[in-house]
């Protein structure tokens, strides 16, 4: 693996990894390399920068943090190809291998968690203690006659659209809407977690971000959790818009083997970002326990 760093004393500050197809994924390692990693995967159309109240909570509790930006999002090259959840979970596994992670516990947001998933599934299992899927699109996002509960086909054809018309607006109203819950009665919107969301959207590739979204919303990830064996930790908004929570959080965990299931009451679908503190305090629980 050839790599590019920047270094700054205790943990580096701009480091890539190349993959197997010539991409150059973009990742930040903080804290000390001997410490337990805690590895988070972030939802689309994001970037790494999504868990900074997570890296920066459980760094100064003396954990090593990881984040990376998926291929075509972020800082990572704007690849042309591989935007599904099989490159997805490899280039996971390329990271893993060049940092040489063990005992790594691995936390996904939104497509993130199906991005963890798959990565846990058939690459980690000598690698990986645990795995935390926060707002977490598996199993599967997609109305089908099997999955009569998800949303159907003409809803992500609409994210589509709307992208390939004017991505930048298309942001910008997703932001300021559904994904904080910031559309609901009461509700009192950051300006600051509104133009952080878009800045992180605007940073990747569009061809990434249309293709990725045929990657969370299709993806059958129900074999995935049936063959997963470590403690696994669901959390999830009651009020998720985005990704609802009767056909995700409830289903992967009956077909997780050592699940926790916890749902927040009129929470949102980024609430990572909303309610950190909530979040940090149930995931240290977990990862400590």
């Amino acid at each position: 693996m050839k790599t590019a760093a920047l270094s700054t004393g205790r943990y580096d500050a701009a480091t890539y990894v190349t993959t197997s197809d010539g991409g150059n994924i973009f990742y930040k390692d903080w804290g000390p390399r001997s410490a337990q990693p805690l590895v988070f995967h972030h939802g689309w159309p994001l970037s790494a920068d999504d868990w900074d109240a997570q890296m920066l909570f459980f760094l100064g509790r003396g954990f090593r943090v990881i984040a990376h930006d998926r291929r075509g999002h972020g800082r990572s090259s704007q690849i042309s190809d591989g935007h599904d959840m099989d490159h997805y979970a490899a280039d996971v596994a390329a990271l893993a291998e060049h940092l040489d992670l063990r005992n790594a516990v691995h936390i996904g947001h939104s497509t993130g968690g199906g991005e963890a998933t798959r990565y846990v599934a058939r690459h980690g299992r000598d690698r990986v203690a645990k795995l935390a899927l926060i707002g977490a699109v598996p199993p599967l996002m997609l109305k089908t006659e099997a999955n009569q509960g998800g949303l159907p086909l003409e809803v992500f054809d609409g994210l589509r659209r709307q992208l390939a018309a004017n991505r930048s607006q298309f942001y910008l109203e997703f932001a300021s809407g559904p994904f904080y819950g910031y559309n609901r009665p009461g509700a009192e919107p950051s300006q600051a977690a509104i133009w952080n969301w878009w800045r992180q959207g605007m940073m990747g590739s569009s061809k990434a971000h249309h293709d990725g979204i045929k990657a969370f919303s299709e993806t059958d990830f129900s074999q995935d959790l049936r063959s997963i064996t470590v403690p696994t930790l669901v959390l999830h908004g009651g009020d998720d818009q985005i990704v609802p929570v009767a056909d995700s959080a409830p289903l992967s965990a009956r077909l997780l083997k050592h699940s926790t299931l916890k749902i927040y009451d009129l929470l949102p679908h980024g609430l990572c970002t909303t309610h950190p503190d909530i979040v940090n305090a149930d995931l240290l629980k977990f990862v400590t326990a």
